[in-house]
């Protein structure tokens, strides 16, 4: 399998992005949770894992995200969790394979389940969202540790333990497992253009 570098994902973003100020944000945050992952990719005992997939899910997962604004420039907050599904759309146009597709569709949250989509009411179609490689979970974990929001942000593993828990302790179980898998990043070592939570 052919797996995009930076410069021709970078491009694939400047062509879907609606404007500079949503390039700006969503490729930034996908630069942000690939520094993340690279950073535990350092680990020896994940030495097993592919980095170049794991680069190429992190710049490409949140992609779908171009599709929820609006003429006005706005985001459609409403329709976010519907992201994941609009970035495997983008990729699977542009002729990319199911693997890298997944990194959009199976990023969210710490996996979303048919039960939560059904529960919740979620504006998807009723399936298992969930990431099965240790590559789709890296990505979907280094994620949890931005922010978008305005100003960009990282969060503590803590902090998004805490936020989590509000989807229920499932999902906390589920996260600690990610930890265990793959560390907590040091954020104080990363890009200071998001502003680090207090130790």
């Amino acid at each position: 399998m052919r797996i995009p570098g930076p410069d021709e994902i970078r491009a694939l973003h400047e062509k879907h992005a609606p404007t500079a100020e949503a390039f700006a944000s969503v490729h930034r945050h996908c630069e942000v949770v690939w520094s993340v992952a690279e950073q535990l990719l350092a680990s020896p005992h994940l030495a097993h894992v592919d980095a170049e997939l794991v680069r190429a899910g992190c710049l490409l997962h949140d992609i779908g995200v171009y599709r929820l604004y609006g003429e006005d420039g706005r985001l459609d907050h409403k329709n976010y969790i519907r992201h994941g599904l609009l970035g495997q759309e983008i990729l699977e146009g542009e002729g990319f394979p199911g693997t890298l597709c997944r990194f959009c569709s199976h990023h969210t949250g710490v996996g979303l389940t048919r039960r939560d989509v059904e529960s919740q009411g979620l504006p998807v179609p009723p399936a298992d969202y969930l990431a099965e490689t240790a590559e789709e979970r890296l990505v979907m974990y280094a994620d949890k540790f931005h922010s978008k929001s305005r100003p960009s942000r990282f969060l503590s593993a803590d902090a998004y333990a805490a936020h989590v828990r509000r989807f229920g302790e499932d999902k906390v179980t589920a996260f600690d497992a990610l930890r265990a898998e793959f560390g907590d990043p040091d954020l104080a070592r990363l890009t200071p253009c998001a502003e680090v939570p207090p130790a």
